[in-house]
């Protein structure tokens, strides 16, 4: 008698959790094609820095906060002024592999609340409030 290894005595995957992880596995790749598509339009010129490239040693020693004043960068969701800026629209594609999080709960939400999964549905609802709290910057940790 053949003996079953572990692998063939799991579960199959929820909906939810191939929901959960078919958005994850595209959105990493929608990510990283916005970070490549970002770069480009930064390194050909098309969209000009904020910052010259050649005014960057000038800052290289120099703390973060004198950075920030002598640049002319904003704080916290400032950057989002910027985003026709080739410096700063290379962040788009981070925030968006940094927030895909928040969108794979938000789409399993409706599932556990069809099947009556308040459990799973609290703390998926919990997640996504901790993480968009994190990201607002309200508590001053976040962004730069």
């Amino acid at each position: 008698m053949a003996m079953r290894n572990s692998m063939d005595m799991s579960p199959a995957p929820s909906k939810e959790q191939m929901a959960y992880a078919d958005l994850l596995f595209y959105g990493c790749w929608a990510g990283l094609l916005v970070m490549l598509i970002t770069y480009t339009l930064y390194v050909s010129g098309i969209l000009p820095p904020h910052v010259p490239l050649e005014r960057m040693p000038e800052y290289w020693g120099e703390a973060v906060s004198t950075y920030l004043t002598k640049a002319q960068v904003p704080t916290g969701w400032g950057w989002t002024t910027l985003l026709d800026r080739g410096d700063f629209v290379n962040f788009v594609g981070v925030v968006l592999l940094a927030g895909l999080s928040i969108f794979c709960y938000l789409r399993i939400m409706p599932g556990l609340l069809a099947k009556k999964d308040r459990i799973y549905f609290i703390l998926a609802l919990l997640q996504v409030l901790v993480l968009m709290f994190a990201a607002s910057g309200i508590v001053g940790a976040g962004a730069h």
